[in-house]
């Protein structure tokens, strides 16, 4: 096992950071792992907004439902499918296509964990602010994002001033799937509901009883922002 893996395994979303600031060089690393990243086609369909006025950040707090960290992490970027500016190249450009929306998705995804595991080598930490997508229509108003730009989540970064447990995730054998797709194991499943349920108990100091597939029931019980195609539309995305 190497540093990098090291790094990967020990993943942990901080909320909660330090007064410390990030050195502009430190900074200037992060944004080009980030640019370091996979894109598909070489489109490099993202953009990357640094957010500094007090007074945004609040408000971007606000949005993405109460989450005070925005405002308080050393530094809040927020990663935006972006084809307003293939859009300059070639004013012709046929776009608004779902395929195009997916791969801004995915690009932004790329380049975001590059940043943040760049970011956690270095003994930073983070989080994503997918709450941002609780009102995307406020936020490109706020930020000022031409068609063909959607805010697709947030990342809050800085040094760390707590040291959460690790989060267990699915094990492997229900992940993994071998020349096609396998029916889920019921009684693996089983086990790691009753390893979510004694994470949750001692994270909690046992105010929580949860198991992974009640938090699944529960989440896919509410509908998932029903206003997300509307908004995609309104910036250009998503049309066809």
């Amino acid at each position: 096992m190497n540093h990098t893996i090291e790094t990967i395994l020990a993943h942990r979303s901080i909320r909660k950071f330090t007064d410390q600031s990030i050195a502009a060089e430190t900074l200037t690393t992060l944004i080009d792992c980030a640019r370091a990243a996979s894109s598909s086609s070489n489109i490099q369909c993202v953009s990357i907004l640094r957010i500094v006025d007090s007074n945004k950040r609040e408000l971007l707090a606000e949005y993405a439902g109460g989450q005070a960290y925005v405002s308080s992490a050393a530094e809040f970027l927020i990663f935006c499918a972006d084809f307003n500016r293939h859009q300059q190249i070639k004013p012709d450009a046929k776009l608004g296509f779902a395929e195009q929306t997916l791969i801004g998705a995915v690009d932004s995804a790329l380049m975001a964990q590059n940043c943040l595991l760049a970011a956690e080598s270095l003994g930073l930490g983070g989080v994503y602010i997918g709450g941002l997508r609780n009102n995307p229509d406020k936020v490109c108003e706020l930020l000022n994002l031409p068609e063909n730009v959607f805010p697709m989540f947030g990342m809050c970064l800085g040094y760390p001033d707590q040291d959460p447990t690790l989060k267990p995730r699915l094990p492997a054998d229900i992940v993994l799937h071998t020349d096609g797709y396998q029916e889920l194991d019921q009684n693996k499943l089983a086990d790691y509901d009753a390893t979510m349920r004694d994470y949750y108990d001692v994270r909690t100091g046992g105010k929580l009883e949860q198991s992974w597939s009640d938090q699944i029931s529960n989440i896919l019980s509410k509908e998932a922002r029903p206003f997300m195609l509307s908004s995609l539309n309104k910036q250009g995305f998503a049309k066809k």
